[in-house]
């Protein structure tokens, strides 16, 4: 009876770290997809890029996907050790099993990717400064999107100011983008971002800052998807054993 006990209040803390990283993943999924700023929004203004970086568009989707069944898993987690239902603690570790095995499909393929993201992304150079030049400042959807995009990130353009070199935007108002230069500028206003200022600015541009944040992050989603992992095999385990438990009363 004790023991049982331990094994419920331990399903009740795995499950609930469970479900907290749902709504944390759900809400990052929701965040991505409303926010028109986002880098990914970019992605659907860029012509003849690659079906595999495309599909980067649709990451919200799959946030949103992961954190809504980490939300029903951790349910059916409490539920199955409160009601000591067979039907609900073997439902739960068949789904746990399969998120941990698409969990680690998904960790080798981002291993693999990882590796060919920046050629991938260098390789959509000319298609994104062509739309720079002929979008910006031209098309709303675009150019809201960049000033977001430069906002968050405080880039300028996709490799730098020159993107905007004989743009509409720089032909139409002789001027760069505000995020392509900072406070010191010689006009005396970073309202007035010209070719000279943005140049001694020397903002990066998006595409590295992109590959940066990246970089500066790794450690701390390898760690964290690790902890997720460890909470998912000791949560199958302890479903398990309360399953046994339950069949032999």
């Amino acid at each position: 009876m004790c023991c049982s006990g331990f094994l419920k209040m331990m399903m009740f803390i795995f499950n609930g770290c469970i479900f907290a990283a749902g709504v944390a993943i759900l809400a990052v999924g929701v965040w991505v997809k409303v926010d028109s700023g986002s880098l990914f929004g970019l992605l659907d203004n860029i012509e003849n890029a690659p079906d595999a970086l495309s599909q980067l568009a649709n990451v919200s989707y799959l946030l949103i996907g992961v954190g809504a069944v980490l939300l029903v898993m951790g349910f059916l987690g409490c539920c199955g050790a409160i009601k000591e239902s067979r039907c609900m603690l073997l439902t739960f570790f068949i789904i746990v099993l399969i998120i941990f095995l698409a969990e680690v499909a998904a960790a080798v393929i981002v291993l693999v990717f990882e590796n060919v993201a920046d050629e991938l992304m260098k390789s959509l150079e000319d298609e994104v400064v062509q739309s720079i030049r002929n979008d910006y400042g031209s098309k709303d959807s675009v150019t809201e999107l960049w000033n977001g995009t430069m906002q968050e990130f405080r880039c300028c353009g996709y490799t730098g100011y020159t993107d905007f070199k004989n743009s509409s935007f720089e032909s139409k108002f002789g001027i760069y983008p505000t995020a392509c230069c900072n406070a010191t500028t010689s006009s005396g206003t970073i309202d007035t971002c010209i070719e000279e200022d943005a140049e001694s600015s020397m903002i990066d541009g998006c595409f590295d800052r992109l590959l940066q944040l990246i970089k500066d992050n790794a450690l701390i989603i390898g760690i964290a998807a690790l902890c997720i992992a460890g909470i998912e095999i000791a949560a199958m385990v302890v479903s398990m054993i309360l399953y046994k438990k339950i069949g032999d009363k």
